[in-house]
């Protein structure tokens, strides 16, 4: 009987974390963190960098390096918005990660200016053993 009671609880907390809804406005968002290049946050990695005219192109590229990624969907945004934000699943338990890539307005190096940010952090628990990061730094690679 305690067997049984212990799978019912395994297989509803891995239905929990694959069918919980999106909160498309608490995912949806630049982060608040400050700076430019590499950034740690709480729950995730942030990085930004100041791009030349636009930036749509680079958007572009790096929609695709993300659609590209296996167990990734796009949740919402599009290129003619400037934000679109991503969601990436483990491979076994299937645990959400969210990343946002935005072109926001707002100071860079030498000044104001147009910079890049990829906001990527998770959704249930408190490290992602730097896979966000990883995640990150392999769609810059692709560019």
């Amino acid at each position: 009987m305690v067997f049984w009671i212990l799978v019912l609880g395994v297989v509803g907390l891995v239905a929990f974390i694959r069918l919980a809804p999106h909160d498309v406005e608490r995912w949806h968002r630049q982060s608040s963190a400050s700076g430019m290049g590499e950034i740690r946050s709480a729950s995730g990695f942030v990085w930004r960098q100041a791009v030349d005219g636009d930036g749509t192109d680079l958007l572009r590229k790096l929609d695709a390096a993300a659609t590209a990624t296996p167990r990734t969907t796009r949740l919402t945004g599009s290129i003619e918005d400037a934000k679109i934000t991503y969601i990436t699943r483990s491979r076994i338990m299937g645990f959400p990660d969210y990343a946002t890539i935005g072109l926001y307005e707002g100071p860079v190096a030498d000044g104001t200016g147009r910079y890049l940010e990829i906001n990527s952090r998770l959704r249930f628990g408190k490290s992602d053993l730097g896979v966000n990061r990883q995640r990150v730094k392999g769609w810059l690679s692709a560019l």
